[in-house]
């Protein structure tokens, strides 16, 4: 059977692909809300969606639908900005629903215990999208490493660059207390995807934290990682820059590189199905990564 969505922050970026994944999977989108009405993208997926600029209006919709026509909301899809994924999924678990939230899922560990309680109050269940778990190149790695008998640790580079133009330092993004930094808001799923590769994390340090880049090293049970982030397009590689790519992603593995930068187009799809199916990623498993990107916003450099 179908279920019934709502999705918060509509005119976001990365709204269009849990449109697409909640169309994909055949379920219903009945309600979409955010400050900015410019959601035209909603007609390619559910033009029948209802929508709010005002959240206390979303907010009173929902209950409507819920009281007086009887229809049960089953997940809300979070597509907020960084800093609201707390209250809109505390949001979303009190409705009686289930959370489907970007990446972060929130900014600080502390956040996540506050969660596991109302989970336990409300019986619902928190999502994160962790993207790169459903990566086939990433699944074919950690099969490998999983597999092999290896007596020294792997030693990693991880390069990211994801060029960002000058809007990006004046909208929230650029603001640390809202996004969380550049290896919060760029880096987490590469960090949560190391950790799922390598094991518990043993040693955390940062070379360089900046606005729009950050380096540092990582020590997992079963690696010795060097990291790279970066928005500027400077960074990138000559030959990419060449053709025109806007994005470099890069793991070296005892020297040998393993670039995955395509690869991504239905990933949000897959983990749809999962989490309709009864399974995808709750916060046990977020919570490593979090805990990483938290330590990195705070260490000394």
């Amino acid at each position: 059977m179908s279920k019934n969505f709502a999705l918060i922050g509509a005119a976001g970026y990365i709204a269009p692909r849990h449109m697409k994944a909640i169309k994909d999977t055949g379920n219903k989108l009945l309600a979409a809300m955010d400050p900015s009405d410019s959601v035209g993208i909603l007609d390619s997926y559910f033009p029948e969606s209802y929508f709010f600029t005002e959240f206390e209006r979303f907010d009173r919709h929902i209950e409507k639908l819920k009281y007086d026509e009887g229809i049960k909301l089953d997940y809300v899809s979070i597509c907020s900005p960084n800093y609201l994924h707390d209250a809109h999924i505390r949001f979303a678990l009190r409705s009686g629903a289930d959370a489907i939230c970007e990446k972060p899922l929130v900014l600080n560990p502390w956040n996540i215990d506050k969660l596991e309680k109302i989970e336990e109050s409300t019986g619902k269940k928190t999502y994160n999208i962790l993207q790169l778990r459903v990566h086939p190149s990433i699944i074919s790695l950690r099969e490998k490493v999983i597999s092999q008998q290896k007596n020294t640790k792997y030693e990693v580079e991880l390069t990211y660059i994801t060029t960002r133009g000058n809007w990006y330092n004046n909208s929230w993004k650029g603001e640390e207390a809202k996004s969380g930094g550049i290896a919060t808001n760029i880096g987490v799923h590469f960090f949560d995807m190391l950790g799922w590769l390598f094991g518990d994390i043993q040693i955390n340090k940062v070379k360089n934290r900046e606005k729009n880049t950050a380096s540092g090293f990582l020590e997992f049970k079963k690696a010795r990682v060097k990291w790279f982030l970066s928005t500027e397009k400077k960074h990138l590689p000559n030959k990419v820059a060449a053709g025109g790519q806007t994005t470099y992603r890069s793991i070296k593995i005892d020297g040998k590189e393993l670039e995955f930068s395509s690869g991504f187009a239905d990933l949000h799809t897959l983990l749809y199905k999962d989490i309709v199916n009864g399974k995808g990623y709750g916060l046990h498993e977020v919570r490593k990564a979090i805990e990483i990107v938290y330590n990195i916003r705070t260490a000394n450099i």
